[in-house]
């Protein structure tokens, strides 16, 4: 696994309506360490929306309004990113990708070319959905469908996300006390894709649905995924550091004849 695809959502970025710091600092920590073995990591983060809501607080419910919260909060998303990962010497990077960009095999080629370019230089991509013009990303969506275009079109060898859910289970673990784990999981049927989201927190947009839709479309390609906690990291470190797998999720398809990137 030499080019990974880590995603972290709204839910562990945030605490309070503020930026979660040390849970960012634990995950710039961590893709640090990842680079030390010789991985490439693209970061796929959400948060845009609640950092633009630290500095002024708007009607959240509102398309137009989270728009500008969007265009607020990236840059300021990006500085604290930077500023972490300067401590490690490591420089980052943002792209603002959207649907569109993948619907072009011009325009993704385009997109792979600079990531190329910045992972051969060690710099880390942080990629987030162009929010401020993808209305519909902010209504129906979340980045983790994104992050799951970017693991196959930019030849990512896993995706990972970081998420408030710390796996897929049998049943819903907040209802049944008696739900279990499912640690490998090879095929998602199709009305666990086509459930209502059911996002947790003020600034989350996903839920585990959009997360199984992430998987399935990489499963369908013959691609990974492993689903983890992103309020503490041990399972996707014991995962991604040592090959063991302890907790979380690894979602694995099948490669079949005839598969292409574009």
């Amino acid at each position: 696994m030499r080019r990974i695809v880590i995603k972290v959502g709204s839910h562990v970025l945030t605490e309070e309506g503020s930026i979660a710091l040390d849970r960012m600092r634990a995950l710039v920590d961590f893709i640090a360490e990842l680079q030390k073995q010789d991985r490439q990591v693209i970061l796929v983060s959400s948060g845009a929306v609640a950092a633009g809501y630290t500095q002024l607080q708007l009607d959240r419910s509102r398309v137009a309004d989270k728009q500008a919260l969007a265009a607020i909060g990236q840059p300021y998303l990006l500085k604290l990113y930077q500023s972490k990962f300067a401590h490690h010497g490591v420089l980052s990077a943002q792209l603002l990708l959207s649907a569109d960009d993948f619907d072009s095999r011009r325009r993704t080629r385009h997109a792979r070319n600079a990531v190329e370019k910045l992972l051969e230089h060690g710099v880390v991509p942080i990629v987030n959905e162009n929010d401020v013009v993808a209305t519909e990303e902010l209504v129906f969506g979340d980045n983790d469908r994104l992050s799951a275009h970017v693991a196959w079109y930019f030849q990512a060898d896993i995706l990972v996300i970081l998420s408030d859910i710390d796996g897929y289970y049998d049943k819903d673990p907040h209802r049944h006390s008696d739900a279990k784990l499912r640690k490998i999981v090879h095929g998602i049927e199709a009305e666990e894709l086509d459930s209502e989201c059911t996002p947790h927190g003020r600034f989350a947009t996903g839920g585990i649905v959009t997360k199984l839709q992430a998987a399935d479309f990489l499963m369908r390609r013959g691609g990974r995924m492993f689903l983890a906690s992103g309020f503490d990291l041990g399972d996707v470190r014991s995962f991604l550091l040592h090959g063991e797998h302890r907790g979380g999720t690894l979602f694995v398809g099948e490669r079949t004849v005839g598969d292409s990137e574009e």
